[in-house]
């Protein structure tokens, strides 16, 4: 059995990260940032303004890049025991979805969001995870 392809992972994570960054730009700006604005003005009204600010927005595009880092290692790291392909990608994505939804449940049970924004964040999120996770595993290959 072959190890893990660190540049293919590092070159599929990047991929998958650029997904994720985009999807994350046009939810977070067009489709969510209404309902996250009036979540987040409900705690405090300046939470909004500290969310968009851009060394925040910096701080969420590396963590994305990190995250699909991950993703496209946990693709290459269960691969040889599922095989390659789209199925192992998804699996990879919906282990990363889930465990990422578990977290964010923190936010809607403390009250932080609104069963609105939590649903269609899940909602969105799945699709950002299983898109970014079949593009890296796209560009993920073993090493020669």
């Amino acid at each position: 059995m072959a190890g893990i392809n660190t540049g293919k992972v590092i070159t599929g994570g990047l991929a998958a990260g650029v997904v994720l960054n985009v999807i994350d730009f046009v939810t977070n700006t067009y489709i969510l940032g209404d309902t996250f604005k009036a979540d987040l003005d409900k705690i405090n009204p300046s939470l909004y303004t500290t969310m968009s600010a851009g060394s925040t927005v910096a701080g969420f595009v590396v963590i994305d890049f990190i995250l699909g880092i991950l993703l496209v290692w946990l693709y290459a790291a269960i691969r040889p025991r599922f095989g390659p392909g789209p199925g192992t990608a998804v699996k990879a994505g919906l282990f990363a979805w889930v465990f990422a939804t578990a977290i964010w449940s923190a936010f809607y049970l403390f009250g932080l969001s609104s069963p609105m924004g939590f649903v269609m964040a899940g909602v969105i999120g799945l699709i950002n995870v299983l898109a970014a996770s079949w593009v890296g595993a796209k560009l993920y290959s073993e090493a020669a």
